[in-house]
């Protein structure tokens, strides 16, 4: 059904995320990480997997040296989760601290063949912080942190200026393209509001709707290739950041994507709602509810599960589902398979099944058409949201529980590898238009419809009916 970002109303069973992931019981130690340096990876000096460590080891561990660098998945690990303990201008201090000292860069002169040595595996690390969690970089303490640390180095190498110059220039690319993005989210979603604010609330019958969807579009893989495309643009809008911590920036534009995002599916639901609710003759609605069964196949066989969760939650609206009538002269068949892949029981166990199918594509795949994988956003969040409140960010002990964070890594990692993908299907700006800006009824509006095509059958429906009118 339709979507809401709070937590008490969006949330409401357990995920099931890994079962290893249990906090250490009360009084439980583990052994500190040695301080001097890192150890091999995002390994501890016995050459285990680091499941907890201290903020100071885990920090020591992410700077390089002239002979180590951290393995990639550890800097991805460390860079998403660190910001709940640290803020991320004062964790780059920190870095560039440790850097200055241990390769001693505020001497004079410098070792120039340690820092040649160095300067690469720091110039790596910066640009994959840049690359992975720009909007970190928005803070001007940021650059300046990346700045100096350049300007430390490039005295023993005239090409760490220009790198630095490079990273610098595809950081601002990188940063307008998110603000662009985050402009036209809004912008549409402005739009449409003030489209459909005019139908929030009839005393009477509600107004008809002159155009329809079947007018812009009558082809179901067509209309299912631009709903593709609406969420590839709109979860490629948050520029790969999670922002996790409220204490460092404000609430509201952090979660301003996300809501967006909800507000989205909300407004499908309620645009399947409104096409079929509007029809006045039971034959065509039959035919309205037949195409939109059809879209949401053509929805799965792409791989986009958000836009498929959206129709069906749009036809099992109360509104539409008790038009048994309509439901009569339908061919269900191909509807009750989707609902099965979508049942929410087990946990969306057919779901999920589902969902691996299509990650285990888009991994072999030969083109971008094949590596489309538009997870179901609101269990994806859930999933997040269950696996951060089921399990301490810290253990008894103080250490971080790293464990943790590194499932986090791995949901967040797979859904950022999905969100890259560019979109393969052509825009069609019509139907594009038409998402965004038809009119769509209120839930009383699509009772009000509802009860006009199909009279109410029960004292309940007739009091509601009378009320509405």
């Amino acid at each position: 059904m339709p979507q809401t970002v709070c937590s008490g109303t969006m949330f409401t069973t357990p995920s099931g995320f890994s079962p290893h992931l249990a906090c250490a019981e009360p009084g439980e130690e583990e052994e500190e990480a040695p301080q001097e340096g890192p150890g091999p990876g995002a390994c501890l000096a016995d050459g285990n997997p680091i499941t907890s460590a201290s903020l100071d080891t885990l920090i020591q561990n992410l700077v390089p040296t002239a002979d180590y660098y951290p393995e990639k998945a550890y800097v991805f690990t460390f860079l998403l989760s660190a910001r709940l303990f640290i803020p991320p201008p004062e964790l780059l201090a920190r870095v560039c601290e440790l850097c200055i000292k241990q390769q001693q860069l505020d001497q004079s002169p410098l070792d120039t063949a340690k820092v040649r040595k160095f300067g690469p595996k720091i110039l790596q690390l910066l640009t994959e912080w840049t690359e992975t969690f720009p909007s970190d970089f928005r803070d001007e303490k940021m650059v300046g942190h990346l700045k100096d640390i350049i300007h430390r180095i490039a005295p023993c190498d005239e090409e760490y200026w220009k790198t630095l110059n490079q990273v610098l220039q595809k950081l601002s690319q990188r940063l307008a393209l998110m603000s662009q993005g985050e402009e036209s989210i809004v912008k549409v979603s402005l739009n449409a509001s003030s489209i459909s604010d005019k139908l929030v609330a009839f005393k009477t019958k509600p107004p008809p709707i002159q155009k329809d969807m079947l007018s812009i579009c009558n082809d179901p893989y067509t209309l299912a290739q631009q709903l593709t495309h609406v969420e590839l643009v709109r979860r490629g809008g948050g520029g790969g950041r999670v922002r996790s911590q409220p204490c460092f920036s404000d609430q509201k534009k952090k979660t301003s994507n996300l809501e967006a995002y909800v507000r989205w599916f909300n407004r499908l639901c309620y645009l399947v709602a409104t096409e079929i609710c509007m029809v006045t003759k039971k034959k065509q609605r039959a035919l309205v509810i037949e195409f939109f069964i059809d879209v949401a196949r053509e929805c799965f066989n792409i791989g986009n599960f958000n836009s498929l969760m959206a129709i069906i939650s749009g036809m099992n609206m109360s509104p539409v589902s008790r038009l048994k009538k309509t439901w009569g002269k339908t061919k269900t068949a191909k509807f009750f398979i989707l609902e099965h892949q979508m049942d929410p029981t087990g946990n969306f166990y057919n779901y999920r099944t589902a969902l691996r199918g299509a990650a285990h594509r888009s991994q072999t795949a030969n083109s971008n058409r094949e590596r489309i994988v538009i997870p179901f956003f609101s269990l994806l969040i859930k999933d997040i949201y269950f696996l951060n409140e089921g399990c301490a960010n810290r253990l008894p002990n103080g250490h971080v529980n790293f464990e943790k964070f590194v499932e986090l890594a791995r949901q967040v990692g797979e859904f950022m590898t999905w969100k890259q993908v560019e979109c393969p299907f052509e825009e069609d700006r019509a139907i594009l238009h038409y998402l965004h800006t038809a009119p769509i009824f209120s839930e009383d509006g699509l009772y009000l419809a509802s009860y006009e095509s199909e009279s109410p059958e029960n004292q309940v429906e007739k009091d509601r009916w009378k009320a509405l009118r």
